[in-house]
């Protein structure tokens, strides 16, 4: 059984504990807490920094026991109560000791009295499959006729490949799971001049990715953190080295390290619209755009002269109608908008990994063009938008299912 050591504070008062074990149970691994000396001083000198809390300092000692290997563990769960600004900064700094000392891979999630199991669940599955498909996600190459599924909140793509090249790719709005991947299947196929019998191995990510697998028979059914990361190092031709793949999707936002093709550190995010790309279809529906034109748009405008008041949906766009009420042009508020989602995933989800360069951009919001330039400008570099970049589920769905042929 996988081991997730927990490094926390505050998960007793807060009552989570049983979610968060849940959690590891659902996918097969044990959460433990590494033994140590109730002396913390000889680890607090080793890490520099001397918290307040008590608690702080037990997930300090803790943290000197993996580093030291005085107590073993397969993978890193960081958490703090979200209201503890101490916390945080603990909570950054340990992953930055685990990460110099060790080479586990960890996730920090800042919880409530209100977390449950189900939303810590794709972080404990990534976590687990990153330790027990470690020599699957170094894979470089695809063997065969494989088809990979992404079935997202927004749209459900297929993507089939052959030795290593992607011979057709096919997205549908995702209205129903099924009903979106079968279109999408059939007009995949079509393209590429095949029939389903010709699939050697189908491979399943995404919101719909169990119902997809069980439908489909799939040899692969695996979280998006793992597949998405394998799929955009692979389309970005950086599979040798670090990265950081930033995905900013319609719900939920995914900012991952790599090293080697192989995830280390991830953050997730979805708490507000206002950090995803729903705000900017919002925005583009009040500037009477449609989502690509926006993108162009926004391109061209100057990204620091509408002043934002608010990163949230509802008070963002009320800001935005009264920048064009006040002779602001289009292209201006466009690319107000964007910044507002850079500006929020820099501060909310970019502060808790180290950002790797290069960084790659994907999801359907790497192709808004005005998004990628505001990325750009607060990162202080050019982010790579690999060749179908939206398709990244997909791809690594298939890359990494010829694995099992």
């Amino acid at each position: 059984m996988i081991k997730i050591a927990q490094l926390s504070c505050g998960n007793d008062y807060s009552g989570i504990q049983k979610e968060i074990e849940k959690a590891a149970e659902t996918v097969g691994a044990k959460i433990v807490f590494p033994d140590v000396d109730i002396d913390f001083d000889d680890a607090i000198e080793d890490f520099g920094f001397n918290p307040v809390s008590p608690g702080l300092k037990l997930m300090v000692a803790r943290a000197k026991a993996l580093a030291d290997k005085t107590f073993e563990a397969d993978a890193v769960l960081i958490a703090t109560c979200f209201r503890c600004a101490e916390g945080a900064l603990i909570r950054n700094e340990l992953r930055r000791y685990l990460q110099k000392h060790t080479k586990l891979p960890v996730v920090m999630y800042s919880f409530t009295e209100n977390t449950k199991a189900s939303v810590l669940l794709i972080r404990m599955e990534a976590l687990v499959t990153i330790v027990k498909r470690k020599d699957l996600l170094a894979r470089e190459r695809q063997v065969g006729i494989t088809m990979g599924l992404d079935s997202g909140s927004a749209t459900t793509k297929a993507v089939i490949m052959q030795d290593n090249q992607i011979v057709s790719k096919f997205w549908h709005p995702t209205l129903g799971v099924l009903e979106s991947a079968e279109k999408a299947v059939a007009e995949a196929l079509k393209l590429a001049k095949m029939e389903f019998k010709d699939i050697e191995s189908i491979g399943t990510t995404g919101y719909g990715r169990y119902i997809l697998g069980d439908h489909y028979k799939a040899k692969l059914i695996q979280e998006e953190v793992t597949v998405n990361s394998k799929g955009a190092v692979f389309l970005a031709n950086k599979q040798k080295g670090e990265a950081t793949i930033l995905d900013i999707g319609g719900m939920d936002n995914k900012a991952v390290t790599v090293m080697d093709g192989i995830p280390d550190s991830f953050t997730m995010g979805g708490i507000c619209a206002g950090a995803s790309g729903r705000f900017l279809e919002t925005t583009a529906k009040r500037l009477g755009l449609e989502i690509a034109e926006f993108g162009e748009l926004a391109a061209k405008g100057e990204l620091h002269k509408v002043p934002m008041n608010s990163y949230c949906t509802v008070f963002g766009i009320q800001g935005l109608v009264s920048a064009l009420a006040e002779g602001y042009s289009k292209e201006d508020v466009a690319a107000a908008a964007c910044r507002s989602v850079a500006e929020q995933i820099y501060q909310q989800q970019l502060q808790e990994i180290d950002v790797r360069f290069p960084v790659i951009q994907v999801g359907g919001t790497s192709l808004l063009k005005g998004l990628v330039r505001a990325v750009g400008d607060i990162l202080k570099t050019e982010p790579v938008v690999p060749e179908n970049s939206q398709y990244i589920g997909a791809v690594g769905g298939a890359l990494l299912c010829s694995g099992f042929i």
